[in-house]
Parts: structure tokens; sequence; C-alpha cells
């Protein structure tokens, strides 16, 4: 009985993390539709498309799965629903304090994803509020991930500075490098130029001030989180802690 059990839970784990896979590739795949809906399929002129995809294969999509993809944003495959970018605006609220809360989802349903996502927030002490309400707390920059050698992290600082960065974030062997919006694709290929990876590349929201919850009140916003991201129209959410937010 014991080799059974085993093999049960073996196979539900292995399932479960084919779920999770296939939840990731259904987000990546939405991106990669609504970046080429947006500025069409040519991965040179379509900066946010090329990023899309950069991630899609970093995280090995398939090429069939990305192909769709494109052909889905640039109206080439017959009876697919239009799909469009929304940002819900919501608060989290707690004893410690509140914390505001950008949910960026894509969708071919709006009625259904503001329904899930309403639905998830009323039972985690979050609630959904009018557009503007959080926005104004955020400003858009651009965020490049580097993944490099911590021996030469120093030395790679310096040349991101050069790159054009306005500010780094260093942990371990991994640099968190911020851009201003207007010049972030300059940035990513200046970095590029200096033979670094770069393991994510991608407009990002970020507060201007950071709120602290206590570590009961983190617990359940983690559980909000975690929630959230198992809806495959959720693709992203931006938040004003203190602790870096969940990717």
């Amino acid at each position: 009985m014991s080799g059974h059990s085993k093999w049960s839970t073996i196979k539900h784990k292995k399932a479960t993390q084919d779920a999770r896979r296939a939840s990731v590739f259904t987000k990546l795949g939405n991106m990669i539709s609504i970046s080429a809906s947006e500025g069409g399929k040519d991965l040179e002129t379509n900066f946010k498309l090329k990023m899309a995809v950069e991630k899609a294969r970093s995280l090995n999509m398939p090429k069939d799965n990305i192909e769709r993809a494109i052909k889905r944003g640039t109206g080439k495959l017959k009876n697919e629903d239009k799909i469009e970018e929304i940002i819900y605006e919501a608060y989290f609220s707690s004893e410690s304090g509140q914390i505001a809360m950008l949910i960026k989802t894509v969708t071919d349903n709006k009625n259904r994803t503001v329904g899930e996502i309403r639905h998830i927030l009323i039972k985690n002490s979050g609630k959904l509020v009018a557009s503007g309400s959080v926005g104004y707390l955020f400003n858009t920059i651009g965020e490049i991930i580097l993944e490099i050698d911590e021996q030469k992290i120093d030395e790679a600082e310096l040349l991101v500075i050069e790159a054009g960065a306005e500010d780094i974030e260093k942990n371990k062997n991994t640099l968190i490098i911020y851009a201003k919006a207007n010049n972030f694709q300059k940035v990513k290929e200046n970095i590029e130029k200096n033979n670094f990876k770069v393991k994510s590349a991608e407009l990002s929201f970020i507060a201007n001030q950071k709120n602290k919850l206590t570590e009961e009140d983190e617990n359940k916003y983690k559980n909000l989180l975690e929630i959230l991201n198992e809806n495959d129209d959720v693709v992203d959410i931006y938040d004003n802690r203190l602790l870096t937010r969940l990717h």
C-alpha cells in the first residue's frame, strides 16, 4: 500500500505542476496576443511583443503556442473572441493598514473577469475601487532583471548606470534595474550590448510610498495574491507593500 500511496502523491504533484505550467502558458499567450493586437506581429518594431515573446521563450513555452498567440492577436485565427488588457484598482484592508493594488488582466470576457476578481477580493479582505482611486499612487517605469555572477556584480552595476539606468537594486547574483518608461528600450539594448543575461524586461508600476503590514496581515495578503494569481486572466499584480511585489 505504501508504494501505491507514494505513486498517487507523485501523480498528484505532477498534475499540479502541469496545471500551473498550463496556467503560465495561458497568461503568456494572452500577453503575446494583446501585444500583437496593439502593435502588430513584427518583433523588431513592436517592443512590447518582443519582450512578451522573450519572456515566453525563457520559460520554455512551445514555439507553436507563441505563433498561435501572435496570430490570435493579429486576427489571423477565426472564431476567436477579441481580447483586451484591463487594469483593475483595488485595496486590501487590515488592522495594520491598507495596501493599494493594481491588478493587470488580459481577457476575452471582461464581465467574467471583473466578477471573479471582485469575488476573490471580497472573500479575502479586499475590494475593487473606481479607476483613479489607486493609480495616482504609482509611477510607470521600465524594470529589467539581470542574472550576473556575484563576483562581477559591482562591475556590472557601473556598466548598467552608464547604460542609462535610473536606479538599481542588488540581491546576490541578481540586479533589478529601473529605467524611465520612455527610455526603457534604449537602456535594455545598451545592457544587452555588454552581453548581460536579461532574465526579464517589462514595464512595471512602482509605488510612490510603501506601507508595511504586520506578519499576520502580511500572510493574509500573500494568500490573497496566491488566489488572484491562480486566475488565468490575471497576468500581474502591483502593490505598495514595503516588501517586493509577487511575480
